[in-house]
């Protein structure tokens, strides 16, 4: 490990919890969003993560016989819509997007759970950024030791 992979990894964790919290802006403030563009019910957005691997066939073959250090950092691997929870069922006759019965279909976002997932990319995002800062802090004793 080179030594500014630190910084890298310590980036792509960074760069990855900050989309999370951007998704899970967009849930909150469409948590009543009865209607989107193409005329459907607004449904929660999660995003997923991997193992970031973009060594070359050779570096990685070097680095797993070396230590079996393979991957280095995280990536996104797409933002979802949540199809496995169900849309809530309001009976609302007088709002506009009622159906024939009076229910209105609102999102399936649960504010309390965009609030936990919230604080964890926080915290996920603030142990990434005291991994850079450890990682400079590293870098600049190096340098000062060469003087």
């Amino acid at each position: 490990m080179g030594m500014f992979d630190g910084f890298d990894i310590s980036a792509s964790g960074l760069t990855a919890q900050r989309l999370r919290m951007d998704v899970i802006s967009e849930n909150v403030a469409n948590a009543n969003t009865t209607r989107t563009a193409d005329g459907d019910c607004y449904r929660r957005q999660v995003v997923t993560f991997a193992q970031r691997d973009d060594q070359t066939s050779f570096s990685r073959v070097l680095n797993e016989a070396r230590d079996n250090y393979s991957g280095k950092g995280v990536k996104v691997t797409g933002v979802h819509e949540d199809t496995w929870s169900e849309t809530i069922m309001v009976y609302e006759p007088d709002h506009p997007d009622a159906d024939e019965n009076g229910y209105v279909e609102y999102p399936n976002v649960n504010i309390i759970e965009e609030m936990t997932d919230l604080i964890d990319a926080s915290r996920s995002y603030e142990a990434n950024a005291t991994a850079f800062s450890a990682s400079k802090t590293m870098a600049l004793k190096g340098l000062d030791m060469v003087k």
